[in-house]
This record gives structure tokens, sequence and C-alpha cells, in this order.
């Protein structure tokens, strides 16, 4: 027997989603980025290779380490990735 959904929120919003695809020295990048009024001025950020997918804003950017743990990157991938994101976020 299936017990009840508690739904904690359910909602529609119209968004804007830029789909880019660039490559660096290290891999290529193919990436949807989702402006929203969610996340506080933050963009959802989708890496469509490997799906992993992250909440980003400026002090994202700046933690050390964030990237590579959330989209799964070495340190090169990182820096290649932070670098264009800074441009858009």
């Amino acid at each position: 027997m299936a017990k009840d959904l508690f739904y904690l929120y359910d909602e529609s919003e119209d968004t804007k989603t830029r789909f880019v695809s660039f490559t660096g020295e290290a891999t290529r990048f193919d990436l949807a980025i989702t402006t929203t009024n969610r996340f506080y001025g933050k963009k959802l950020v989708i890496n469509i290779q490997n799906g992993r997918s992250a909440i980003i804003g400026h002090d994202d950017l700046e933690e050390e380490g964030y990237l590579e743990f959330a989209f799964n990157l070495n340190e090169q991938e990182a820096e290649e990735l932070k670098t264009f994101l800074e441009t858009v976020i």
C-alpha cells in the first residue's frame, strides 16, 4: 500500500535557460545554465555530459574545491569552468 505524498512545494515558474558548449585545454563542457527567481539570485548549472548539477553564485566560485566536488572535476578542469562561470554568474 502506497503512502500519501507530503509535498513541501509544487510550483511552476517561467525560467530562462542558456545552453552552452565550450572546450578548454583539459576537457569539453556542455552546460545548461538556468536563471530563476529561486535560489537567492544564484543560477542552476547542469553539466549535461555527466548529469551533475549545482546551484552557483559568486560566493560558490570563490569556495576552494567547490567546483571540483560539485562536478567531479580535477583542478585544471575546475579552473576552466570557473573562468567561464565568472562571466555568466
